[in-house]
């Protein structure tokens, strides 16, 4: 079951628009390759590119959707369990700035990328339809494990197009 819009924030539209489907964990497990195929198409040398000075570098972004997704991975386990506390947010740039991602290397990150989405995986499997249609509170605003789950994938794909555009035109 897709997310309805009313059932997240709008500024999620902007992942949740780029994932095609109604069954997630389809949608997820058919993805996933191809993010991989396309993280381990990128070398080192590429990984630390950045476009302009105050942007992060291919690896800072790769490290930046692991943390978002782990962050993601957890608000949906939390309101599937009927967590009834606000879930906090997070200062995406502050992250990255302390991830030493660029301290890395590319095959640890990309790595560390497969390890979690298998986890994911796992995790969005577990949850029936009660839990995805659950709703709770992160930083103010109501959001659906279902609405979560299709970002944690929207996401992705969204920074996949970035980087083929603004850093690797590939």
């Amino acid at each position: 079951m897709r997310p309805e819009p009313t059932t997240y924030p709008s500024y999620f539209n902007t992942y949740i628009k780029l994932v095609e489907g109604s069954e997630i964990s389809k949608i997820i497990n058919n993805q996933s390759p191809i993010d991989l195929d396309f993280f381990e198409s990128v070398n080192e040398e590429q990984s630390l590119y950045k476009y302009q000075e105050e942007k992060w570098t291919v690896k800072e972004i790769l490290q930046h959707i692991i943390d978002t997704e782990r962050i993601f991975c957890f608000r949906a386990l939390a309101i599937a369990r009927r967590e009834e506390d606000k879930l906090p947010g997070f200062d995406e740039n502050n992250y990255a700035k302390y991830s030493r991602a660029n301290e890395r290397t590319w095959a640890d990150l990309v790595s560390e990328f497969r390890a979690l989405r298998a986890a994911t995986i796992f995790l969005i499997e577990s949850f029936n339809e009660e839990d995805l249609l659950r709703s709770g509170n992160v930083n103010d605003y109501q959001i659906t494990v279902s609405a979560i789950c299709y970002t944690i994938v929207g996401h992705v794909q969204h920074h996949i197009h970035i980087i083929r555009e603004r850093y690797l035109d590939i």
